[in-house]
């Protein structure tokens, strides 16, 4: 049975063992794992990459990473909606990841889980904290 599902003979074919990088950036192998088909260098390199994702995440995402708890307005933009062309939702900032905004509206208790893709803007009544060490010169 054929276990490369990529037809593109240009893609390489991982097989039934392909290494994986546990979360402190290390890779996983197991007893019956041939570690000999991959030389140090890329293990060095995908450990490099791996720990470099932490810091070049997106940008938007960091930010209100950084805001946690307090209140902001989103304005969203829903092209395809005709009730809900421009909408701005205000609240609380719960967490943020790369694709989403989760917020919390205190008065009524609700919480809204916002995709970052309809964002175009968000105001803060209070100063934004900003962390340079996300942005690399």
């Amino acid at each position: 049975m054929n276990t490369n599902y990529y037809p593109n003979p240009t893609y390489p074919n991982l097989g039934t063992n392909p290494i994986q990088l546990t979360q402190s950036g290390g890779i996983a192998t197991s007893p019956s794992q041939n570690t000999n088909n991959v030389s140090n260098n890329n293990l060095a390199n995908m450990q490099a990459t791996n720990n470099m994702l932490a810091l070049e995440q997106s940008y938007i995402e960091n930010i209100l990473r950084l805001n946690r708890g307090k209140l902001a307005t989103f304005y969203m933009s829903f092209p395809d909606s005709v009730e809900w062309r421009d909408k701005t939702f205000t609240g609380i900032i719960e967490a943020a990841g790369r694709d989403h905004i989760i917020i919390s509206e205190p008065k009524t208790g609700k919480w809204y889980l916002l995709e970052m893709i309809y964002l175009n803007y968000v105001e803060f009544d209070e100063k934004i904290n900003y962390s340079p060490e996300y942005y690399p010169n």
